[in-house]
């Protein structure tokens, strides 16, 4: 005897449609930031840098020739350029459906993890990705860390990625040029 108050089997009958409810873009947090990090430097340090640019270039015309010298120089003029010229405010948003960069969308199933850190005296957020180059980096405010961290959680883990070897060396290496504590 089959039992009435049983729900009916499925498996007999036809497949049900699938409703997907779409939500709408919500905007979680929104700031204003500079779009890198920036910080001014004296003469002694872009004299030490042209310095040692210039030596590495000397050496390697030597053994190379003269087109690796010519990468060399646009790479000294493409930093020089970037550490004279302060970058422009831009705005920021977390939104339900992503990270919005001055109006460009990162979704979040393109991003990994975040964590925070700093850079040039900026305190940075740091979204690993699948896309290329790997990392965004975006200058925040630091008052409004501890709402990005809530905010982004509920999305992507935190989880800080410890320093890989070239983090370290550049870090080093920065550390020991003059100018540059």
């Amino acid at each position: 005897m089959r039992n009435m108050d049983a729900a009916p089997s499925t498996l007999n009958s036809e497949p049900q449609a699938v409703v997907v409810r779409r939500e709408s873009e919500r905007d979680l947090l929104t700031w204003t930031a500079p779009a890198r990090p920036f910080k001014r430097h004296d003469r002694q340090f872009y004299t030490t840098i042209f310095a040692i640019a210039g030596i590495v270039s000397l050496v390697i015309f030597l053994a190379e020739g003269l087109m690796p010298v010519i990468l060399i120089v646009a790479l000294v003029f493409l930093f020089y350029v970037l550490s004279t010229v302060p970058p422009e405010d831009i705005e920021y948003k977390i939104t339900t459906k992503g990270v919005r960069i001055a109006g460009k969308m990162t979704e979040w199933q393109t991003l990994i993890r975040f964590w925070f850190g700093e850079r040039s005296g900026s305190e940075i957020l740091i979204f690993e990705t699948f896309l290329i180059p790997g990392r965004i980096e975006i200058v925040i405010n630091p008052e409004i860390k501890d709402g990005l961290k809530k905010e982004i959680s509920a999305y992507i883990p935190y989880e800080e990625i410890p320093a890989t070897g070239l983090d370290r060396v550049t870090d080093w290496f920065a550390q020991k040029l003059p100018g540059n504590k």
